[in-house]
């Protein structure tokens, strides 16, 4: 798929994710309820931007490393979690995702994956 493609994609569940995200704070009065998952996906497509559908190395890596930084929330991600609303849903994913594909873009660059 294009990488503009991609972008396009990820700026669409990114926008309708931080609309539900909002919603969903207001329904469940929680700050982050366990039920929305959309922030996951996104910030998951982030990890993986660029990545070719075959590239089951750079797939599970994205996957991996994604998961141990959302949660383990480095520097900066655990203080998006405060932000209002959906944004604060939301943000923590995107950051996380953003480490993620710069991890893997390093890891490339050093010709590991």
């Amino acid at each position: 798929m294009p990488l503009a493609v991609q972008c396009a994609a990820l700026v669409a569940v990114a926008l309708a994710g931080l609309w539900a995200a909002g919603r969903a704070v207001a329904w469940f009065s929680q700050r982050d309820p366990s039920a929305i998952v959309i922030d996951e996906v996104s910030g998951q497509m982030i990890a993986w931007l660029g990545i070719a559908a075959g590239d089951w190395q750079g797939l599970v890596a994205g996957f991996v490393l994604f998961r141990v930084l959302d949660i383990w929330k480095p520097w900066l991600i655990r203080r998006t979690e405060t932000l209002p609303g959906g944004w604060g849903i939301m943000a923590d994913d995107w950051l996380a995702g953003a480490y993620a594909a710069a991890v893997l873009l390093a890891a490339r660059a050093a010709g590991w994956l």
